[in-house]
């Protein structure tokens, strides 16, 4: 290991619960720091993908998850400099929370919860609190969330949907009374509404132009109403950042599989070997920045398609990625690019599909047909599947090896009949889930190869 200074000036934006407003904050405070010249590396807290789309078209600059359950709590801080480090060195860091600020993995106390990867960073915390319906006891809770766990720094509150200036004054009173900061004051405005669907936020890629003015509108917003100098302050109050930095080519390297029986092909260097596909777009659009990257350290060259309208994969495609989105909002449009779902299911080479994947290789969504590569019917269901998830794989694919113990996460409202195939592809909770098919591995399970970098580089070897 080398372990680095990295000094980042950082920031985590909390609230005591979902919905309080901290995607509208995290987002507008990128945008605002972005319009003052800063380079702003933007991240997200849980597994969660389609804030960090928001993030990255606030930042201009990808954005990428820090969730200990699925890579590691030792990774987190590592993954943090990568980030902020590339393409090239940002000014300041501005993480976004998951729910409450204590909330984490269940059954695990505060593991993967925004307190603990703020403690991981080093990062004091800034509190988001919608006090619509309140007035002191805003204060109250804030200073509950501080006292809560004194290794946690709250460095000060951004007051959310606030109704009037006289309620503005009571608020800051109440906070002056308890020692808490006020770094902001956001009033109850329509001006940022974004849409939201049965799994959150609607992805960027889905509404590009619109996602655009939402991000320049809740720019404008943070810009008038936060104390963006204040915020500085604070975020500079964070000590240099000892670490070991993530290094892809450096997790290939060091955890690949020294065995090697990843497949039958050769060890290739970074970017020289074969063509992997990996569906993108707006029916694919959730996926992780350093999954791309471990792949490509592996040696592929990745290569991004968009089943909605390419009408053939990328051409030498050796081996394809299908990872999770919205192809039920797509279906219709998906069948009708016949071309491709013909290529996909003749297509011999390996193929890893999360979720939307597994949904798009199947023979039909919602009476919709499908690529019939797997004898999987899918429709959507009233149910909302969401949670962590600590699988075995259950067979041998070209992703992973029979006994390899994954951390990964579920998010769907879909069901396959049957739920897995004779070969199942993990197993958790003492059930079968997915299908190993041949050269195919697919399953409702997301997982972030960051936590399990032999994977990338088994696939890529099976591949070549």
């Amino acid at each position: 290991m080398v372990t680095a200074t990295v000094s980042l000036p950082r920031l985590v934006v909390a609230a005591a619960a979902s919905g309080h407003g901290k995607t509208t904050v995290a987002t507008g405070l990128l945008a605002a720091l972005r319009r003052r010249g800063l380079a702003v590396s933007p991240h997200k807290v849980g597994p969660d993908y389609i804030d960090p789309g928001y993030h990255g078209l606030a930042a201009g600059r990808p954005g990428r998850n820090l969730d200990p359950w699925l890579v590691g709590a030792e990774r987190i801080p590592g993954l943090l400099a990568h980030g902020a480090l590339t393409p090239a060195p940002a000014d300041i860091a501005v993480v976004e929370g998951v729910m409450g600020l204590y909330d984490g993995v269940v059954g695990r106390g505060e593991f993967a919860s925004t307190a603990h990867v703020a403690r991981l960073v080093q990062a004091p915390v800034v509190l988001v609190v919608d006090v619509s319906g309140q007035g002191r006891s805003a204060a109250a809770l804030a200073l509950g969330m501080a006292a809560f766990d004194p290794r946690v720094r709250i460095g000060g509150v951004v007051l959310n949907r606030v109704g009037s200036a006289r309620h503005d004054g009571l608020l800051r009173q109440a906070m002056a009374e308890v020692g808490i900061a006020v770094l902001g004051s956001i009033p109850r405005t329509d001006q940022v509404a974004t849409p939201s669907r049965h799994l959150g936020l609607v992805p960027v890629a889905e509404r590009a132009a619109e996602s655009l003015a939402v991000v320049e509108a809740l720019g404008t917003v943070m810009t008038e109403h936060l104390d963006l100098d204040a915020l500085l302050d604070l975020a500079r109050t964070a000590p240099p950042l000892a670490t070991d930095v993530w290094d892809p080519a450096r997790e290939i390297a060091t955890g690949g599989e020294a065995d090697g029986r990843a497949g039958d092909g050769a060890d290739v260097s970074a970017g020289a070997g074969p063509v992997v596909a990996v569906a993108g777009g707006a029916a694919f659009t959730f996926s992780y920045r350093e999954s791309i990257e471990l792949l490509e350290a592996a040696g592929a060259q990745v290569q991004v398609f968009d089943p909605l309208h390419d009408t053939a994969l990328p051409a030498g495609t050796r081996g394809l990625v299908i990872g999770g989105g919205f192809p039920e909002m797509h279906a219709e449009r998906l069948a009708a690019n016949t071309a491709l779902l013909a290529e996909v299911a003749a297509f011999e080479g390996p193929i890893v599909a999360e979720c939307a994947g597994l949904l798009y290789l199947g023979t039909s969504l919602d009476g919709v047909p499908m690529a019939g590569r797997l004898a999987v019917v899918a429709e959507m269901s009233g149910r909302l599947t969401l949670g962590y998830r600590d699988a075995v794989a259950a067979t041998d694919s070209p992703l992973a090896r029979r006994g390899d113990r994954v951390h990964g996460h579920e998010f769907h409202r879909t069901t396959t009949s049957p739920g897995y195939g004779p070969a199942a592809a993990w197993q958790w909770d003492g059930t079968p889930h997915g299908f190993v098919a041949g050269t195919v591995h697919a399953s409702y399970l997301h997982t972030h190869a960051a936590g399990q970098p032999q994977s990338a580089h088994r696939f890529v070897r099976a591949c070549a």
